[in-house]
């Protein structure tokens, strides 16, 4: 490991990031649903960050959205970033120095911020309901000018302070912003200024008490003593505002990386309406979380022009925040699934039959790993993902009913079905093997004066239900003399199909 994870950038103009072993990176997701693959990323990056620095990895849940947020959603969150076999040294199950690590258990922490920026007037209360902030909205859009706060609560009189009061009118706290442009650097996009007049006062909490993201995120950057922010470049227009709370607070802000998005063919935003890109559902599919790190990994960087394949310990040597493109990733569900059939091919006959068998189970159908494992070798070669396996060996283990294509194989088949079922039958239970049954059926086949698909496309149809399945005769060999027998009798004497 080396501690040189990012070259002498500054974070805010003023100082390089740590480097080493103080290299502190989270990741803050928003527990609203399951882990969306453009977060999943981010937390790939910030753990790779810290993992090749031997720094910090911290987990906090930013669950003050209370509406959307729930314990079962941070369930699966924590087991999604498990399975990734992203780790964290603080956090939810964990614990640290910094906690609580739920935004949720924080909010006196958050209200005392709030406090202390209204005594320092840094801070002040605004009174104007969400009508009338519509209302200027749509004024500022009639005369063409950008909308956003105009500041009007900023300045109240005594007076009118005193008669919000008398009236009872909830108040959201909004943070007083300098007035000036400002500078952010970013390790990934360099220098970018923002002007003043587009860094309007803002809402730090709401009047039900429940800090805003721009408060509690800052804030909780601050206690947990972060030195590096790497998220969604969507997240760019809040960090000047950030910076600013992080100054009233008296702290050095950390170095910020904002990534590019993650979009679809054609460049649309990626959705659930593309793809199932949350981690759950690679997972429920059949994806092999090694596959999917690896992929995620080279959404918007890479090690050289020529490597694709490697592994956790590759990625964490190689891996250089500094060194990710500022163009948009395009998800390409092709290329991952072709990566996952490598990660396949590579991986153990156990470890594959035994997520064949949880696949099976969880469709209601049972597996004997015994005669999984015998059949592995036939679909190993044949699943981009394990999610596959089952419809190629179900045969194996539940009756078979022929599908349109194989009903259609089977037209007007009685006679060659009838003609399988006798040379099999000369077959004893011992000699039941790929090689016997290929050279008896290919005997039959050669005394009819058929092709090969003519002969066999309706034996596989009859045994297995299908047209597409593992190899025909290793297939036969696995299901058994019995039941083969039985299937091509039952078929031809119901006419072949």
């Amino acid at each position: 490991m080396t501690d040189e994870t990012v070259p002498a950038l500054v974070a805010d103009g003023t100082r390089p990031p740590a480097t080493g072993r103080d290299v502190r990176c989270r990741i803050a997701p928003s527990p609203t649903g399951e882990l969306h693959v453009g977060n999943a990323r981010t937390a790939l990056f910030s753990w790779l960050t810290a993992r090749r620095s031997g720094g910090t990895f911290v987990l906090r849940v930013e669950d003050t959205d209370r509406e959307r947020s729930t314990d079962e959603a941070i369930e699966i969150l924590i087991r999604s970033l498990r399975w990734l076999g992203i780790d964290w040294d603080e956090g939810p199950e964990v614990g640290g120095p910094y906690g609580p690590y739920r935004q949720t258990e924080a909010l006196d922490l958050f209200a005392g911020v709030t406090r202390r920026f209204l005594d320092e007037g840094r801070a002040y209360r605004c009174y104007c309901t969400p009508e009338e902030l519509e209302d200027r909205r749509q004024e500022a859009l009639s005369r063409g000018e950008t909308p956003g706060y105009d500041g009007r609560c900023r300045n109240l009189s005594a007076a009118e302070l005193a008669a919000f009061e008398r009236e009872g009118r909830p108040f959201a706290v909004r943070f007083a912003m300098p007035g000036t442009d400002i500078t952010v650097w970013d390790l990934i996009r360099g220098e970018t200024t923002f002007p003043a007049s587009d860094l309007r006062d803002f809402v730090i909490m709401r009047s039900n008490g429940i800090p805003t993201y721009l408060l509690a995120a800052a804030v909780d950057d601050v206690r947990m003593k972060m030195t590096h922010v790497i998220r969604g470049e969507d997240l760019m227009p809040s960090t000047p505002r950030q910076l600013e709370v992080m100054r009233a607070l008296g702290a050095e802000p950390p170095a910020y990386a904002h990534l590019p998005l993650i979009v679809g063919p054609g460049g649309q935003k990626l959705s659930k309406r593309f793809h199932a890109v949350s981690v759950e559902r690679f997972r429920e599919e059949g994806f092999l979380p090694e596959a999917l790190v690896n992929y995620m990994a080279l959404l918007g960087w890479s090690r050289d022009a020529e490597t694709t394949f490697l592994s956790r310990e590759e990625l964490i040597e190689a891996f250089d925040v500094t060194r990710v493109s500022r163009n948009p990733a395009v998800f390409d569900l092709a290329k991952l699934e072709w990566m996952n059939g490598h990660y396949i091919r590579e991986s153990s006959g156990e470890r594959l039959a035994a997520m064949l068998g949880e696949a099976f189970a969880a469709d209601g159908v049972p597996a004997d790993p015994a005669l999984l494992m015998r059949a592995v070798p036939l679909v190993k070669e044949r699943m981009k993902v394990v999610g596959e396996g089952p419809a190629l060996l179900r045969f194996l283990f539940a009756g078979v009913e022929p599908d349109e294509r194989a009903a259609k194989a089977l037209e007007g088949q009685a006679g060659l079905l009838a003609e399988a079922t006798a040379v099999l039958e000369g077959l004893p239970e011992g000699g039941w093997t790929a090689s016997t049954i290929e050279e008896a059926l290919r005997g039959l086949q050669e005394r009819l004066g058929l092709k090969p698909k003519e002969a066999f496309q309706p034996i596989r149809a009859a045994v297995t239900g299908t047209t597409v399945s593992p190899p025909l005769f290793e297939s036969i060999e696995l299901l058994g003399r019995e039941p083969t027998l039985a299937r091509l009798r039952a078929t031809a004497t119901a006419g072949g199909a």
